[in-house]
Protein backbone atom coordinates (compact mmCIF):
# COMPACT_ATOMS: atom_id res chain seq x y z
CA UNK A 1 0.00 0.00 0.00
CA UNK A 2 1.63 3.23 -1.30
CA UNK A 3 2.20 6.53 1.37
CA UNK A 4 -0.33 8.39 -0.67
CA UNK A 5 -3.06 5.81 -0.47
CA UNK A 6 -2.84 5.16 3.23
CA UNK A 7 -2.98 8.89 4.28
CA UNK A 8 -6.06 8.81 2.22
CA UNK A 9 -7.85 6.27 3.90
CA UNK A 10 -6.45 7.71 7.02
CA UNK A 11 -8.12 11.20 6.63
CA UNK A 12 -11.04 9.47 5.52
CA UNK A 13 -11.57 7.43 8.89
CA UNK A 14 -11.17 10.68 10.95
CA UNK A 15 -14.04 12.47 8.90
CA UNK A 16 -16.20 9.72 8.91
CA UNK A 17 -19.62 10.66 10.01
CA UNK A 18 -22.30 8.05 10.25
CA UNK A 19 -25.69 7.56 8.23
CA UNK A 20 -28.16 9.94 8.78
CA UNK A 21 -31.14 8.34 10.84
CA UNK A 22 -29.33 4.99 11.29
CA UNK A 23 -29.13 4.83 14.68
CA UNK A 24 -32.06 6.38 17.34
CA UNK A 25 -31.38 8.60 19.89
CA UNK A 26 -31.89 5.93 22.27
CA UNK A 27 -29.03 3.98 20.67
CA UNK A 28 -26.64 7.14 20.60
CA UNK A 29 -27.03 7.64 24.23
CA UNK A 30 -26.19 3.90 25.13
CA UNK A 31 -23.30 3.94 22.62
CA UNK A 32 -22.12 6.89 24.87
CA UNK A 33 -22.66 5.66 28.08
CA UNK A 34 -19.78 2.89 26.90
CA UNK A 35 -17.49 4.60 24.25
CA UNK A 36 -14.25 5.46 26.26
CA UNK A 37 -13.11 9.00 27.56
CA UNK A 38 -10.82 9.99 24.65
CA UNK A 39 -13.63 9.96 22.22
CA UNK A 40 -16.56 11.42 24.36
CA UNK A 41 -15.86 14.72 22.90
CA UNK A 42 -16.38 13.37 19.77
CA UNK A 43 -19.56 11.38 20.15
CA UNK A 44 -20.93 14.46 21.72
CA UNK A 45 -20.72 15.99 18.50
CA UNK A 46 -22.41 13.05 16.47
CA UNK A 47 -24.72 12.95 19.06
CA UNK A 48 -26.04 16.81 18.01
CA UNK A 49 -25.46 15.97 14.43
CA UNK A 50 -27.86 13.52 14.47
CA UNK A 51 -30.50 15.06 16.63
CA UNK A 52 -30.71 17.85 14.30
CA UNK A 53 -31.10 15.66 11.41
CA UNK A 54 -34.08 13.66 13.23
CA UNK A 55 -35.95 17.19 13.37
CA UNK A 56 -34.66 17.86 9.73
CA UNK A 57 -36.69 14.50 8.70
CA UNK A 58 -39.71 15.14 10.91
CA UNK A 59 -40.27 18.45 8.91
CA UNK A 60 -40.01 16.21 5.75
CA UNK A 61 -42.54 14.84 4.29
CA UNK A 62 -43.10 11.26 2.05
CA UNK A 63 -43.87 7.97 2.51
CA UNK A 64 -40.10 6.93 2.50
CA UNK A 65 -39.65 8.90 5.53
CA UNK A 66 -42.27 6.98 7.38
CA UNK A 67 -41.02 3.82 6.56
CA UNK A 68 -37.13 4.90 7.49
CA UNK A 69 -38.53 6.55 10.64
CA UNK A 70 -40.37 3.62 11.95
CA UNK A 71 -37.45 0.77 11.09
CA UNK A 72 -35.13 3.51 13.10
CA UNK A 73 -37.26 3.61 16.21
CA UNK A 74 -38.00 -0.58 16.08
CA UNK A 75 -34.02 -0.65 15.61
CA UNK A 76 -33.11 1.47 19.02
CA UNK A 77 -35.54 -0.01 21.05
CA UNK A 78 -34.13 -3.89 20.17
CA UNK A 79 -30.93 -2.17 21.40
CA UNK A 80 -31.76 -0.82 24.33
CA UNK A 81 -34.01 -3.55 25.33
CA UNK A 82 -30.60 -5.55 24.82
CA UNK A 83 -28.89 -3.27 26.65
CA UNK A 84 -30.50 -3.28 29.58
CA UNK A 85 -30.77 -6.98 29.58
CA UNK A 86 -26.76 -6.76 29.73
CA UNK A 87 -26.54 -4.05 32.47
CA UNK A 88 -29.49 -6.17 34.59
CA UNK A 89 -26.88 -9.47 34.03
CA UNK A 90 -23.95 -7.25 35.29
CA UNK A 91 -25.67 -5.61 37.86
CA UNK A 92 -27.55 -8.64 39.44
CA UNK A 93 -24.78 -10.98 38.98
CA UNK A 94 -23.41 -14.28 40.24
CA UNK A 95 -26.57 -16.12 39.73
CA UNK A 96 -24.61 -18.81 37.59
CA UNK A 97 -21.96 -19.04 40.14
CA UNK A 98 -22.10 -21.79 42.91
CA UNK A 99 -22.77 -18.60 45.64
CA UNK A 100 -25.19 -17.82 43.23
CA UNK A 101 -26.91 -21.25 43.62
CA UNK A 102 -27.13 -21.73 47.09
CA UNK A 103 -27.86 -18.72 48.58
CA UNK A 104 -30.33 -17.28 45.43
CA UNK A 105 -31.93 -20.65 43.34
CA UNK A 106 -31.67 -23.00 46.22
CA UNK A 107 -33.94 -21.42 48.58
CA UNK A 108 -36.65 -20.36 45.43
CA UNK A 109 -36.13 -24.34 44.94
CA UNK A 110 -36.92 -25.19 48.29
CA UNK A 111 -39.81 -22.72 48.61
CA UNK A 112 -41.48 -23.93 45.46
CA UNK A 113 -40.97 -27.78 46.88
CA UNK A 114 -42.30 -26.34 49.78
CA UNK A 115 -45.43 -25.13 48.03
CA UNK A 116 -45.89 -28.07 46.09
CA UNK A 117 -45.91 -30.57 49.03
CA UNK A 118 -48.74 -28.44 51.05
CA UNK A 119 -50.82 -28.58 47.84
CA UNK A 120 -50.69 -32.02 47.44
CA UNK A 121 -51.58 -32.42 51.30
CA UNK A 122 -54.08 -30.24 51.12
CA UNK A 123 -55.75 -32.31 48.11
CA UNK A 124 -55.30 -35.62 49.77
CA UNK A 125 -57.05 -34.35 52.53
CA UNK A 126 -59.70 -33.17 50.54
CA UNK A 127 -60.26 -36.08 48.29
CA UNK A 128 -60.46 -38.02 52.02
CA UNK A 129 -62.82 -36.23 53.20
CA UNK A 130 -60.66 -35.11 56.34
CA UNK A 131 -60.20 -31.00 57.59
CA UNK A 132 -56.98 -29.36 56.38
CA UNK A 133 -54.98 -29.78 59.36
CA UNK A 134 -50.87 -29.62 58.97
CA UNK A 135 -48.54 -32.26 58.33
CA UNK A 136 -45.55 -33.70 60.77
CA UNK A 137 -42.95 -31.55 58.80
CA UNK A 138 -45.22 -28.34 58.53
CA UNK A 139 -45.30 -28.87 62.47
CA UNK A 140 -42.06 -29.43 63.03
CA UNK A 141 -41.22 -26.38 61.04
CA UNK A 142 -43.92 -24.03 62.84
CA UNK A 143 -42.33 -25.76 65.78
CA UNK A 144 -38.53 -24.69 64.97
CA UNK A 145 -39.42 -20.51 65.21
CA UNK A 146 -37.84 -18.85 67.88
CA UNK A 147 -41.46 -17.97 69.19
CA UNK A 148 -40.19 -18.10 73.03
CA UNK A 149 -37.66 -15.41 72.58
CA UNK A 150 -40.05 -13.57 70.71
CA UNK A 151 -42.41 -14.28 73.44
CA UNK A 152 -39.51 -13.55 76.28
CA UNK A 153 -38.69 -10.29 74.29
CA UNK A 154 -42.36 -9.28 73.94
CA UNK A 155 -42.94 -9.52 77.66
CA UNK A 156 -39.46 -6.96 78.21
CA UNK A 157 -41.02 -4.32 76.12
CA UNK A 158 -44.82 -4.60 77.71
CA UNK A 159 -43.29 -4.63 81.16
CA UNK A 160 -41.60 -0.72 80.09
CA UNK A 161 -42.91 1.80 81.66
CA UNK A 162 -44.59 4.14 78.48
CA UNK A 163 -44.29 7.99 78.77
CA UNK A 164 -47.56 9.52 80.52
CA UNK A 165 -48.26 12.22 77.47
CA UNK A 166 -48.33 8.99 74.97
CA UNK A 167 -51.00 6.24 77.22
CA UNK A 168 -54.01 8.11 75.59
CA UNK A 169 -52.33 7.55 72.09
CA UNK A 170 -51.04 4.31 72.15
CA UNK A 171 -53.75 1.99 74.71
CA UNK A 172 -56.78 4.22 72.43
CA UNK A 173 -55.32 2.42 69.28
CA UNK A 174 -55.20 -0.70 71.14
CA UNK A 175 -58.67 -0.72 72.68
CA UNK A 176 -59.63 0.49 69.00
CA UNK A 177 -58.15 -2.03 66.61
CA UNK A 178 -58.84 -4.80 69.57
CA UNK A 179 -62.29 -3.70 70.58
CA UNK A 180 -61.10 -3.25 74.14
CA UNK A 181 -64.60 -1.83 76.27
CA UNK A 182 -62.49 0.93 78.61
CA UNK A 183 -65.44 1.29 80.62
CA UNK A 184 -65.91 -1.55 81.96
CA UNK A 185 -62.27 -1.19 83.59
CA UNK A 186 -61.96 -0.21 87.41
CA UNK A 187 -59.94 2.61 85.84
CA UNK A 188 -61.09 4.04 82.74
CA UNK A 189 -58.40 7.26 82.48
CA UNK A 190 -55.47 5.39 79.97
CA UNK A 191 -53.25 7.67 82.21
CA UNK A 192 -53.30 5.47 85.20
CA UNK A 193 -51.92 2.38 83.13
CA UNK A 194 -47.85 2.46 83.58
CA UNK A 195 -47.07 -0.40 80.87
CA UNK A 196 -48.76 -2.20 78.04
CA UNK A 197 -48.79 -5.44 80.81
CA UNK A 198 -50.48 -3.49 83.39
CA UNK A 199 -53.45 -2.22 80.49
CA UNK A 200 -53.68 -5.86 79.27
CA UNK A 201 -54.19 -7.42 83.37
CA UNK A 202 -56.36 -4.27 84.25
CA UNK A 203 -59.38 -5.22 86.70
CA UNK A 204 -63.02 -4.37 85.83
CA UNK A 205 -65.73 -2.49 88.35
CA UNK A 206 -67.31 -5.05 90.68
CA UNK A 207 -71.41 -4.90 88.92
CA UNK A 208 -70.30 -5.26 85.33
CA UNK A 209 -69.94 -9.14 85.79
CA UNK A 210 -72.74 -11.59 87.41
CA UNK A 211 -71.62 -14.61 89.03
CA UNK A 212 -74.96 -16.86 88.10
CA UNK A 213 -75.14 -18.19 91.97
CA UNK A 214 -78.03 -20.88 90.37
CA UNK A 215 -75.65 -22.94 88.16
CA UNK A 216 -73.75 -25.65 89.12
CA UNK A 217 -70.42 -24.31 86.74
CA UNK A 218 -69.93 -21.16 84.88
CA UNK A 219 -67.93 -19.44 82.44
CA UNK A 220 -64.14 -18.93 83.74
CA UNK A 221 -63.12 -15.48 81.79
CA UNK A 222 -64.55 -13.44 78.80
CA UNK A 223 -63.80 -15.20 75.42
CA UNK A 224 -65.04 -17.38 72.43
CA UNK A 225 -66.35 -20.94 73.01
CA UNK A 226 -63.87 -22.67 70.50
CA UNK A 227 -65.69 -26.03 71.61
CA UNK A 228 -67.74 -28.13 74.37
CA UNK A 229 -69.24 -31.53 74.45
CA UNK A 230 -68.13 -35.01 76.25
CA UNK A 231 -65.19 -36.85 76.21
CA UNK A 232 -65.72 -40.48 75.23
CA UNK A 233 -62.13 -41.45 74.40
CA UNK A 234 -59.03 -40.65 74.70
CA UNK A 235 -59.10 -38.54 71.26
CA UNK A 236 -61.53 -35.61 72.30
CA UNK A 237 -62.18 -32.48 69.81
CA UNK A 238 -60.02 -29.02 70.65
CA UNK A 239 -62.36 -27.84 67.39
CA UNK A 240 -64.63 -29.26 65.13
CA UNK A 241 -62.81 -32.42 63.49
CA UNK A 242 -59.82 -31.86 65.06
CA UNK A 243 -58.60 -33.67 67.90
CA UNK A 244 -55.56 -34.11 70.66
CA UNK A 245 -54.85 -36.93 73.33
CA UNK A 246 -56.67 -36.16 76.52
CA UNK A 247 -53.64 -38.51 78.33
CA UNK A 248 -51.21 -36.46 76.55
CA UNK A 249 -52.48 -33.46 77.97
CA UNK A 250 -53.56 -34.21 81.71
CA UNK A 251 -50.48 -36.68 82.07
CA UNK A 252 -50.46 -39.80 83.67
CA UNK A 253 -53.34 -40.27 86.04
CA UNK A 254 -51.30 -40.69 88.88
CA UNK A 255 -54.12 -40.29 91.21
CA UNK A 256 -56.41 -42.54 90.52
CA UNK A 257 -56.14 -46.64 91.26
CA UNK A 258 -58.29 -47.97 88.49
CA UNK A 259 -55.67 -49.57 86.87
CA UNK A 260 -58.14 -52.37 85.66
CA UNK A 261 -59.68 -49.95 83.60
CA UNK A 262 -59.16 -50.10 80.05
CA UNK A 263 -59.42 -45.98 79.06
CA UNK A 264 -57.85 -43.23 80.05
CA UNK A 265 -61.55 -41.88 80.74
CA UNK A 266 -62.70 -44.44 83.03
CA UNK A 267 -59.64 -44.19 84.82
CA UNK A 268 -59.38 -40.58 85.91
CA UNK A 269 -63.33 -40.31 87.10
CA UNK A 270 -63.57 -40.25 90.90
CA UNK A 271 -66.66 -40.46 92.10
CA UNK A 272 -68.66 -42.90 89.88
CA UNK A 273 -68.60 -45.02 86.77
CA UNK A 274 -71.65 -44.05 85.74
CA UNK A 275 -70.61 -39.92 85.25
CA UNK A 276 -69.55 -38.83 81.65
CA UNK A 277 -66.28 -36.80 81.10
CA UNK A 278 -66.94 -33.17 79.67
CA UNK A 279 -65.24 -30.16 78.25
CA UNK A 280 -65.22 -26.58 77.60
CA UNK A 281 -62.85 -24.15 75.72
CA UNK A 282 -62.90 -20.58 75.84
CA UNK A 283 -60.53 -18.67 73.92
CA UNK A 284 -59.14 -15.12 74.80
CA UNK A 285 -58.99 -12.73 72.05
CA UNK A 286 -56.36 -9.78 73.06
CA UNK A 287 -58.97 -7.21 73.58
CA UNK A 288 -60.87 -9.44 76.06
CA UNK A 289 -60.10 -9.05 79.83
CA UNK A 290 -56.94 -11.01 80.23
CA UNK A 291 -58.18 -12.02 83.84
CA UNK A 292 -60.02 -15.10 85.16
CA UNK A 293 -61.82 -16.98 87.83
CA UNK A 294 -62.80 -20.03 89.24
CA UNK A 295 -65.82 -21.52 87.08
CA UNK A 296 -67.16 -23.64 90.53
CA UNK A 297 -66.31 -24.68 93.90
CA UNK A 298 -63.99 -26.92 94.22
CA UNK A 299 -60.77 -28.35 95.47
CA UNK A 300 -57.09 -28.24 93.41
CA UNK A 301 -55.11 -31.11 95.11
CA UNK A 302 -52.05 -31.15 92.20
CA UNK A 303 -50.42 -28.39 90.16
CA UNK A 304 -48.38 -29.72 86.80
CA UNK A 305 -46.56 -27.05 84.72
CA UNK A 306 -45.98 -28.52 81.05
CA UNK A 307 -42.85 -26.43 79.46
CA UNK A 308 -44.34 -26.69 75.97
CA UNK A 309 -44.24 -24.82 73.04
CA UNK A 310 -45.29 -21.35 72.91
CA UNK A 311 -47.28 -21.85 69.46
CA UNK A 312 -50.38 -19.67 68.86
CA UNK A 313 -54.09 -20.78 70.18
CA UNK A 314 -56.06 -18.61 67.79
CA UNK A 315 -59.13 -20.43 66.00
CA UNK A 316 -57.64 -20.83 62.89
CA UNK A 317 -54.76 -22.52 64.11
CA UNK A 318 -56.51 -24.30 66.12
CA UNK A 319 -58.30 -26.08 63.61
CA UNK A 320 -55.07 -26.30 61.07
CA UNK A 321 -52.42 -28.40 63.93
CA UNK A 322 -53.64 -31.61 65.82
CA UNK A 323 -52.83 -31.60 69.12
CA UNK A 324 -52.05 -28.05 69.82
CA UNK A 325 -52.87 -27.83 73.45
CA UNK A 326 -50.82 -31.02 74.36
CA UNK A 327 -47.75 -29.10 72.39
CA UNK A 328 -48.21 -25.84 74.56
CA UNK A 329 -46.83 -24.55 77.58
CA UNK A 330 -49.54 -24.94 80.32
CA UNK A 331 -50.29 -24.80 83.66
CA UNK A 332 -52.82 -27.83 84.77
CA UNK A 333 -54.43 -28.12 88.12
CA UNK A 334 -56.51 -31.40 88.93
CA UNK A 335 -58.85 -31.55 91.73
CA UNK A 336 -62.82 -32.54 92.33
CA UNK A 337 -65.90 -30.99 93.06
CA UNK A 338 -69.26 -31.85 93.85
CA UNK A 339 -70.02 -34.49 90.99
CA UNK A 340 -66.02 -35.62 90.78
CA UNK A 341 -62.87 -35.50 89.18
CA UNK A 342 -62.39 -31.39 88.34
CA UNK A 343 -59.41 -29.86 86.11
CA UNK A 344 -58.72 -26.19 84.57
CA UNK A 345 -55.53 -25.42 82.35
CA UNK A 346 -54.53 -22.61 81.58
CA UNK A 347 -52.55 -22.57 78.09
CA UNK A 348 -49.81 -20.73 77.26
CA UNK A 349 -49.28 -19.06 73.53
CA UNK A 350 -47.13 -16.50 71.31
CA UNK A 351 -46.19 -13.70 73.14
CA UNK A 352 -48.38 -14.86 76.18
CA UNK A 353 -45.76 -17.26 77.88
CA UNK A 354 -46.29 -15.89 81.43
CA UNK A 355 -49.31 -17.34 82.87
CA UNK A 356 -49.34 -16.03 86.46
CA UNK A 357 -51.44 -17.57 89.11
CA UNK A 358 -52.11 -16.09 92.12
CA UNK A 359 -52.61 -18.31 94.93
CA UNK A 360 -49.48 -20.44 93.03
CA UNK A 361 -46.56 -18.47 93.71
CA UNK A 362 -44.02 -21.15 93.32
CA UNK A 363 -45.04 -21.39 89.12
CA UNK A 364 -42.49 -20.08 86.73
CA UNK A 365 -43.82 -19.83 83.41
CA UNK A 366 -41.86 -19.10 80.26
CA UNK A 367 -38.68 -19.75 81.17
CA UNK A 368 -35.39 -19.75 78.85
CA UNK A 369 -34.94 -23.58 77.46
CA UNK A 370 -31.95 -23.23 75.89
CA UNK A 371 -32.14 -23.06 71.73
CA UNK A 372 -32.36 -26.72 71.00
CA UNK A 373 -34.55 -26.63 67.49
CA UNK A 374 -37.49 -28.72 67.26
CA UNK A 375 -37.31 -30.59 70.51
CA UNK A 376 -40.62 -30.75 72.10
CA UNK A 377 -40.63 -30.65 75.62
CA UNK A 378 -44.74 -31.67 76.04
CA UNK A 379 -44.47 -34.41 77.49
CA UNK A 380 -42.18 -32.82 80.22
CA UNK A 381 -43.67 -31.83 83.01
CA UNK A 382 -43.05 -30.33 87.32
CA UNK A 383 -45.84 -31.75 89.40
CA UNK A 384 -46.89 -30.05 92.74
CA UNK A 385 -48.95 -31.09 95.90
CA UNK A 386 -51.31 -28.01 96.26
CA UNK A 387 -52.31 -27.40 100.17
CA UNK A 388 -55.40 -29.56 101.85
CA UNK A 389 -56.89 -26.62 102.50
CA UNK A 390 -56.79 -25.16 99.51
CA UNK A 391 -60.19 -24.28 98.16
CA UNK A 392 -61.77 -21.94 95.31
CA UNK A 393 -65.12 -20.84 95.47
CA UNK A 394 -67.48 -20.07 92.20
CA UNK A 395 -66.17 -16.13 91.19
CA UNK A 396 -62.90 -16.04 92.84
CA UNK A 397 -59.92 -14.47 91.22
CA UNK A 398 -57.38 -16.85 90.42
CA UNK A 399 -54.85 -15.58 87.94
CA UNK A 400 -54.02 -13.61 84.35
CA UNK A 401 -52.90 -14.33 81.43
CA UNK A 402 -50.16 -11.69 79.38
CA UNK A 403 -52.52 -10.49 76.19
CA UNK A 404 -54.78 -13.25 74.88
CA UNK A 405 -54.81 -17.11 75.28
CA UNK A 406 -57.08 -20.18 76.03
CA UNK A 407 -58.82 -22.07 79.32
CA UNK A 408 -59.56 -25.83 79.12
CA UNK A 409 -62.02 -27.11 81.40
CA UNK A 410 -62.21 -30.75 81.93
CA UNK A 411 -64.69 -32.26 84.35
CA UNK A 412 -66.83 -34.95 85.67
CA UNK A 413 -70.69 -34.62 85.92
CA UNK A 414 -74.00 -36.98 85.54
CA UNK A 415 -75.24 -38.34 82.17
CA UNK A 416 -77.96 -35.50 82.47
CA UNK A 417 -75.39 -32.34 82.68
CA UNK A 418 -76.48 -29.95 79.82
CA UNK A 419 -74.40 -26.93 78.19
CA UNK A 420 -76.23 -23.62 78.12
CA UNK A 421 -73.97 -22.77 75.05
CA UNK A 422 -73.54 -22.66 70.96
CA UNK A 423 -70.14 -23.14 69.11
CA UNK A 424 -68.63 -20.05 68.58
CA UNK A 425 -70.65 -18.13 71.33
CA UNK A 426 -68.75 -15.23 73.17
CA UNK A 427 -69.29 -15.75 76.78
CA UNK A 428 -68.17 -13.18 79.29
CA UNK A 429 -67.25 -13.94 82.96
CA UNK A 430 -69.92 -15.72 85.60
CA UNK A 431 -72.32 -16.49 82.92
CA UNK A 432 -73.89 -19.62 83.11
CA UNK A 433 -72.32 -22.97 81.14
CA UNK A 434 -74.12 -25.93 82.11
CA UNK A 435 -75.99 -27.32 84.87
CA UNK A 436 -77.44 -31.08 85.84
CA UNK A 437 -80.91 -31.74 84.28
CA UNK A 438 -83.25 -29.16 83.04
CA UNK A 439 -83.68 -27.49 85.91
CA UNK A 440 -81.77 -24.27 87.89
CA UNK A 441 -79.49 -25.35 90.78
CA UNK A 442 -80.84 -23.80 94.16
CA UNK A 443 -78.06 -21.61 96.15
CA UNK A 444 -75.45 -24.01 97.13
CA UNK A 445 -74.57 -24.00 100.41
CA UNK A 446 -70.63 -23.23 100.64
CA UNK A 447 -70.35 -25.74 103.64
CA UNK A 448 -72.25 -28.39 102.82
CA UNK A 449 -70.42 -28.13 99.44
CA UNK A 450 -66.59 -28.27 100.71
CA UNK A 451 -67.79 -31.16 103.14
CA UNK A 452 -69.17 -33.50 100.04
CA UNK A 453 -65.84 -32.63 98.41
CA UNK A 454 -63.92 -33.94 101.20
CA UNK A 455 -65.74 -36.68 101.30
CA UNK A 456 -64.77 -38.11 98.05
Amino acid sequence: MTPIVWKRLSKAAVNFKPIPNKWSAKWTVVRRSISSGKHQDQNSNHHQQQQQQQQQGRQSKGKFNKIQRKWSWKAGAGWTILSVLDWWLLAAGGWLTWRGVFLRWTPIGICMIAAAQWHLHNRELDRKGLPRTAASWQMNIYCSLPLRMMSRAWGWLADCRVPTPARPLLYGLYSTAFGVNIEEAASSDFKNYRSLAEFFTRSLKEDVRYVDPKSCIVSPCDGRVLHFGTATNCQIEQVKGVSYSLEEFLGPPTWSDKNECPTIVEKIKKKSPDNALYQCIIYLAPGDYHRFHSPTVWKPEIRRHFSGELLSVSPKVAKWMPGLFCLNERALYIGKWKHGFFSFTAVGATNVGSVQIYMDEKLKTNQWVGLEVGTHRCKEYDELVLPSDAFLGKGELLGQFNMGSTIVLIFEAPRDFKFNLQPGQVVRMGQRLGCVGDKEDTIEDLNKTKRIIESM
